[in-house]
């Protein structure tokens, strides 16, 4: 369990989904009881019958960079671009408003780079290595949206990603805040990014895992900005909550489901509003262990990746009126899992 010697609070938040374009387009969606999940086009499988995918469709990466640039980063990248542009702004800072070896960024991420590894290695068998596009290259790795972030917005403090399936964006939170206690960021951009691509699909199909895992899925991001409390009063910032603790453990043993669901929830269970992430069948235990008279899945509506608890916390912060206790639980199904409490609504100033 983590909790931290300095308050950290959250100052500002931002999202790309199959909702829309920003963190309100999710809690319309969630509000209104709306799903944005669409069928799987069924000749991306022959067994696409049934499911259901979540494409963030209504983004368009020219809407937050020149077209030219756009081209040359893979979709995860440009989700990634656009959520810290979109929390940034929320957060009120400006580039080079704040010494930019003082901010950092930590991200999770699955799938990212998969469209672009296909696409490289696909010259490479075909060709040889005259068949290999140096453009292709950087965009293969899982940190690529992490990085191409950092070097739109001039950050060039801490840079890491995750790759812990659906607890890939809170295991980077949970980074994002031991820096910021450990002194070494003021400010930190933490969440989760994914893409959803056809290639993902074919491959679940060809693994005989179509229905068993595939299911539901979505894309986008959702990223947040991190800070210490004292910075975030210094400089006037609005905060819209602060995060209490962060506990993980690695799974759920048989017969000791007890022991590791009190250590994840050791405090006070009654909370004003719970949030879950990932797979929603190993988050039961925790479930029955707390009370809410509100829990939300975001999932649901926008579809579950390996990296979206991002989302989950920014919907999490912006339900939560001044004062409220809330938490998310995070698990996938073979471990870990998460807690994370967070109190809302206040403003520096006060």
């Amino acid at each position: 369990m983590d909790t931290f010697s300095c308050p950290i609070a959250v100052t500002g938040s931002g999202a790309v989904t199959a909702a829309g374009v920003g963190v309100p387009a999710v809690l319309a969606a969630l509000k209104e009881g709306r799903s944005c999940l669409q069928p799987v086009p069924r000749d991306m499988a022959d067994d696409a019958a049934g499911l259901v995918w979540g494409r963030a469709e209504q983004f368009k990466a020219s809407d937050f960079m020149p077209p030219l640039k756009a081209r040359k980063l893979d979709r995860c990248s440009q989700f990634a671009v656009a959520s810290a542009g979109l929390a940034l702004a929320d957060a009120g800072i400006v580039k080079g408003s704040l010494p930019a070896e003082r901010i950092g960024i930590a991200l999770g991420c699955g799938f990212g780079g998969i469209a672009n590894s296909a696409e490289f290695l696909t010259g490479y068998f075909q060709q040889g290595a005259a068949g290999l596009s140096p453009l292709l290259f950087p965009n293969t790795v899982a940190n690529a949206p992490a990085s191409n972030a950092s070097i739109e917005y001039g950050i060039k403090g801490p840079n890491i990603t995750f790759v812990q399936r659906f607890c890939s964006a809170e295991s980077a939170i949970l980074a994002a805040c031991r820096y910021i206690e450990e002194g070494r960021a003021d400010v930190m951009l933490a969440g989760g990014v994914d893409e959803l691509t056809p290639l993902m699909m074919k491959g679940f199909a060809a693994m005989g895992q179509l229905h068993s895992h595939a299911g539901g899925f979505g894309e986008g991001a959702g990223i947040l900005v991190l800070e210490r409390d004292d910075h975030a009063a210094a400089r006037g910032a609005t905060v819209k909550g602060r995060l209490g603790r962060i506990s993980t453990i690695g799974m759920l043993l048989p017969g000791a489901g007890q022991q590791g669901v009190d250590r994840l929830l050791p405090g006070p269970r009654s909370f004003h509003r719970i949030a879950v992430s990932g797979a929603e069948e190993a988050v039961q235990p925790l479930l029955r262990a707390v009370q809410a008279p509100q829990i939300v899945f975001p999932g649901r509506t926008i579809g579950r990746s390996l990296a979206m608890g991002g989302v989950t916390l920014a919907v999490l912060t912006a339900l939560l009126e001044p004062g409220e206790e809330g938490a998310q639980l995070s698990a996938s199904p073979e471990g870990p899992l998460f807690a994370i409490t967070l109190k809302g609504g206040y403003s520096a100033k006060s």
